[in-house]
């Protein structure tokens, strides 16, 4: 009886210590800015818990129970929001650059400024881009281990055969040695001296099929992402945004489960 009593009265205590985060990371599931921009908010002397200000971004926080205050002003649980942005070629995919170059977030709203963006698009590519301030669902969908298919149309400087398709899938080595290779590839359409593919990849290499085609010699002419599992860019014009709908939302949420079982 002793044992099983020790054992209820520390099961509350368990529970509570699994609630707890960082400030900065508390700030973040909360939705009201990133983890960066909240640890630059706490060292600025900010952010305050339960009445007294905070400058450790690891903090430990009980979301249950603690008081949160920016400039005073009480933090709570925010409206999750999810956005679509067509991203232009030449912007970056940053809230602000010391190069002083344009960013995605000259696309949006000012007070988008707390949404982060989901994985990224270098400069030089396009298209779908998502932004969220939800962000335990911005890292299920950019962990390895969901392995959701992210489709790119991509322009390329040679007429592809056979063989090309076949290394693009089989894979090739990049200058550092490291294996990149893509889900599937087919032909969109050729021109004369060059072609449009469709090409699939679920995995998230760093600029993985810039690197693949350089490894093969060719040169990407553009480079734009039209979905994301079964999100679709559709026609969306360059440099807009739009709500992530709930029934968009539902079934980008099935692909991710789907794909998490079968691993």
């Amino acid at each position: 009886m002793r044992s099983a009593s020790l054992n209820r009265s520390r099961a509350p205590a368990r529970r509570s210590k699994a609630r707890r985060v960082g400030l900065a990371r508390a700030l973040s599931k909360l939705g009201y800015c990133s983890r960066s921009q909240a640890a630059e908010l706490i060292r600025a002397g900010r952010v305050s818990l339960n009445g007294l200000a905070q400058r450790d971004p690891e903090t430990p926080v009980s979301l249950d129970r603690d008081r949160i205050t920016v400039d005073d002003r009480a933090v709570g649980s925010t409206t999750k929001i999810y956005w679509m942005l067509n991203k232009p070629r030449g912007v970056i995919t940053s809230a602000s650059d010391e190069k002083g170059r344009e960013t995605v977030y000259e696309c949006l709203p000012q007070q988008a400024s707390w949404l982060a963006p989901v994985g990224r698009l270098d400069k030089a590519s396009e298209g779908l881009l998502l932004l969220t301030n939800d962000s335990e669902w911005a890292a299920r969908i950019t962990a390895p281990e969901t392995h959701l298919d992210k489709v790119y149309h991509v322009q390329i400087t040679a007429l592809p055969d056979a063989s090309l398709l076949e290394k693009i899938v089989r894979g090739v080595r990049s200058k550092s040695g490291e294996l990149l290779r893509a889900k599937s590839v087919r032909v969109l359409r050729v021109g004369e001296k060059n072609a449009w593919l469709v090409i699939v990849l679920d995995e998230g290499k760093n600029r993985q099929i810039r690197r693949m085609f350089e490894a093969l010699g060719i040169e990407v002419l553009r480079l734009v992402r039209v979905a994301m599992g079964p999100l679709q860019l559709g026609d969306l014009p360059k440099g807009k945004y739009r709500p992530v709908v709930a029934d968009e939302l539902h079934a980008l949420g099935l692909a991710m489960r789907g794909r998490e079982r079968l691993i």
